[in-house]
């Protein structure tokens, strides 16, 4: 569980001081990141950029700073620090596990070492105390891999008054180019540690091409789609072996959504894999996934996604529009924020070109990305654009206003 209420990136790439939702620092009078998120704007202004950068965290979590800087084309650190930008690569997300806890403050920088290798510079977790006048303690303070941790709950270093609350334990990492969160966050004695370090590892970041879709491969059941999805039968398997009937439904109600398809039955191959089978409208025989369009693969996956029982916290998807259908997007849109619901338990990120997918969506839920004179991006809520929330206000869609240039 848990979501992001803001978040703050500096020095990454086009993104060289952008904020987004609520923050530490800025926390009165601005409004939180809603449950969905979309991320609209021209062609080079930066939607892309935002999405590796939540990807680049993720990464960082996974494999360590230095590796992440090179995966996915990124070509090191040097080239994802923003253009004459002196120093480090940063980050700051403000999150809340639950409605009931206090919010949580991360804190990650990011720079070379003498020998030129990406390290981390600093890591910091911070949260508000319910008393005093919920000033914020550190209960994780690393700097190049040393530092402190504190142990249990309600305990951390309140920097204000040098006061010390509950018990610490001095941290020294073997290698600072790993990020502190992933050893301490195996020991219970450091459960908040353990909930955002697991609030962060199931991040999922959708990289999804038919192309993957349409293989079969090897491995047995798995309950989560990957990043390109292409064990999308086997987390069909893994539902139908875990929950039968209520995989059925969901194929039922899947299928009331994908345009020509009549029927999908999961079948079992002679190894004991399952694959699906999909019914065309006006075809007696059914086609299997290495069979269908791109478009029907596509809405298949995203609604299976939807659909998962344990889903993960966080999700990010980069412009779904491409390859459907245009009048398919206002209702994929809608099932978005079905699934999400009003809770903690899933937020969701997505990019878009698509004004048909954005007229779905309020004023609140929807960022616009701007490329201004010196090449940097810029970042603020359709809302905050003159006229856009009394015009929304009376129901004219949002899709449409941004057509029609009032905003963006």
């Amino acid at each position: 569980m848990g979501k992001i209420a803001g978040i703050h990136i500096k020095n990454y790439g086009s993104l060289k001081d952008i904020k987004m939702g609520k923050l530490l620092s800025d926390s009165k009078g601005t409004r939180a990141l809603e449950n969905v998120n979309a991320i609209i704007g021209q062609s080079g202004t930066g939607k892309s950029t935002l999405a590796d950068a939540f990807g680049f965290l993720a990464d960082s979590l996974d494999m360590g700073v230095e590796v992440a800087c090179d995966l996915n084309g990124r070509g090191g650190f040097e080239k994802l620090l923003s253009q004459g930008a002196d120093g480090s690569i940063e980050f700051e997300v403000y999150y809340r596990e639950t409605s009931n806890s206090s919010p949580i403050t991360y804190e990650l920088s990011i720079c070379l070492d003498k020998q030129g290798r990406p390290v981390v510079e600093k890591e910091r977790l911070r949260q508000r105390r319910r008393k005093p006048y919920g000033r914020p303690l550190s209960f994780l303070n690393l700097h190049h891999g040393k530092g402190e941790a504190f142990k249990g709950t309600e305990t951390g270093y309140d920097e204000e008054s040098a006061e010390e609350v509950g018990e610490k334990i001095d941290v020294e990492l073997a290698d600072p180019r790993q990020l502190g969160i992933v050893t301490l966050g195996e020991l219970k004695e450091h459960p908040r540690i353990v909930d955002f370090k697991n609030f962060l590892k199931n991040w999922y970041l959708c990289y999804f091409t038919p192309s993957s879709a349409r293989e079969i491969p090897n491995a047995g059941p798995q309950k989560y789609l990957n990043r390109v999805g292409n064990n999308l039968n086997n987390v069909a398997q893994y539902m139908h072996r875990e929950d039968k009937k209520t995989f059925l439904r969901i194929l039922n109600d899947i299928q009331s959504k994908l345009p020509g398809i009549s029927q999908i039955e999961p079948a079992s191959m002679p190894n004991g894999q399952l694959v699906l089978k999909f019914y065309e409208a006006g075809f007696k025989e059914p086609f299997y996934s290495q069979k269908m369009s791109d478009g029907t693969l596509k809405l298949f996956a995203y609604y299976l996604l939807l659909h998962e029982k344990d889903s993960r916290p966080l999700v990010f998807i980069e412009e779904p529009e491409n390859g459907l259908y245009h009048k398919y997007l206002a209702d994929l849109a809608v099932q978005m924020k079905k699934s999400v619901g009003a809770g903690y338990s899933k937020q969701l990120f997505v990019t878009t070109h698509s004004p048909f997918f954005v007229n779905a969506l309020s004023a609140t839920e929807v960022w616009v990305l701007e490329k201004m004179d010196d090449g940097f991006s810029t970042i603020r809520r359709a809302s905050d654009f003159t006229h856009v929330q009394e015009l929304d206000a009376q129901e004219v869609g949002l899709g449409d206003l941004w057509y029609s240039d009032y905003f963006g």
